[in-house]
């Protein structure tokens, strides 16, 4: 057993006060919010059952930690409303609007631009 492996190895949850795995060896019957996405659930409300750690120079504490949640007791994703789907519809078109020319772009315009790229560079759009 590698030292690293070791340190995050805490099944009992007596070091972390939850149970810890290392990072891709946590039982059956857990999952990620990721993970349970995929399936087509969520979390459902229950609280964190475990937890998978690895080592991370990029972080200052060292370590990513990833939270795992039961199977059996995440509930399905709730379906989208017709509201729903229209207000993400218009918030996406707002996206894909310039402020300036107020054109649809047809991409989602650069926050670093703040307008469509044809209104950011006229000077370039010309000469090609």
């Amino acid at each position: 057993m590698s030292p690293t492996f070791g340190k995050c190895f805490d099944p009992t949850g007596a070091k972390f006060g939850i149970p810890t795995y290392p990072w891709r060896y946590a039982p059956d019957g857990y999952a990620t919010r990721r993970q349970l996405r995929a399936r087509g659930l969520r979390p459902g409300g229950q609280p964190v059952a475990a937890q998978v750690m690895r080592r991370s120079r990029g972080r200052k504490s060292g370590v990513l930690v990833g939270y795992l949640y039961r199977i059996e007791l995440a509930k399905p994703v709730r379906p989208m409303t017709a509201a729903k789907r229209a207000a993400l519809a218009a918030a996406m078109q707002a996206r894909r609007t310039c402020p300036q020319c107020r054109t649809d772009a047809g991409y989602v315009i650069p926050t670093s631009l703040g307008t469509c790229v044809s209104c950011a560079y006229p000077d370039e759009q010309r000469a090609a």
